[in-house]
């Protein structure tokens, strides 16, 4: 497992990534690297915190380990390779761009990013992890849809304890309902009733929720009424609800 107290937390344009290295977000409590997936030696480009993988580049292709490398190359291209070839791209930024960077934030979000020259400030995102989540929700994660592309927000559970790829079970917002839903196969499995009064019915809750609707998007996200203490959570192989999993103050959301 990697260690926690790396300073590198942002790759520049010729930069790579091995499988024996890792990115840490400036407090050092993120990291993201490859972890070995099993015994076949395949592994994951994956983001970790407190032993808990929170974010899957892809999860249903595996990098032969340990040759997986991430690169942001001289192009402007943030992908990952493995035995000298490219296996996934995740984002080309435009020839256009100036000074461009990719970062891991302590929010757990990992951008591509075009940054200002004079005080490094961001000034546009053109890929980011939160827009891809896996089984776990973070803090300024959306569930929804994006209607100006029609991409979809919303998280897979695994499909078992040993399997990270995606299983039959999705947590996705309906955005007319104002609930969430958990889905098995595209049939709705469980609902967390109507969002009234600031809260769910069948959900503890714990946050401060925002639900946006307008012609460019609808979608669901929460922050923590307690900023000091993680929050995330965690759709499981049981269809279970968790907040902050193999932690101390871990309790279930909702119960299927």
């Amino acid at each position: 497992m990697w260690t926690y107290t790396a300073a590198r937390d942002t790759l520049k344009p010729g930069d790579t990534l091995n499988s024996t290295s890792s990115l840490c977000s400036a407090k050092g409590k993120i990291c993201l690297g490859f972890f070995v997936y099993d015994s076949l030696n395949s592994s994951q480009l994956g983001i970790t915190a407190q032993n808990n993988h929170q974010w899957i580049a892809s999860r249903d292709m595996h990098i032969l380990y340990p040759t997986g490398v991430l690169t942001l190359d001289k192009n402007k291209t943030l992908k990952i390779m493995d035995q000298g070839g490219t296996r996934l791209e995740l984002c080309s930024a435009p020839k256009t761009a100036g000074n461009v960077l990719a970062t891991l934030l302590d929010s757990g979000n990992f951008i591509l990013q075009e940054v200002n020259s004079v005080d490094g400030s961001t000034t546009q995102v053109f890929w980011q992890s939160f827009d891809y989540p896996t089984d776990t929700l973070l803090p300024g994660m959306k569930l929804g849809v994006n209607h100006r592309n029609g991409h979809v927000w919303s998280l897979a559970s695994s499909s078992s304890k040993y399997n990270l790829e995606p299983g039959p079970f999705t947590l996705e917002w309906d955005a007319k309902g104002h609930k969430l839903k958990i889905k098995r196969r595209g049939v709705v499995y469980w609902t967390s009733g109507a969002f009234t009064s600031k809260r769910f019915k069948l959900i503890m809750m714990r946050y401060n929720v925002s639900i946006v609707s307008n012609e460019n998007e609808d979608y669901f996200t929460y922050t923590a009424l307690n900023q000091s203490s993680p929050s995330q959570w965690l759709l499981t192989v049981g269809t279970e609800l968790n907040q902050n999993p193999r932690a101390d103050n871990s309790f279930n959301l909702g119960i299927i």
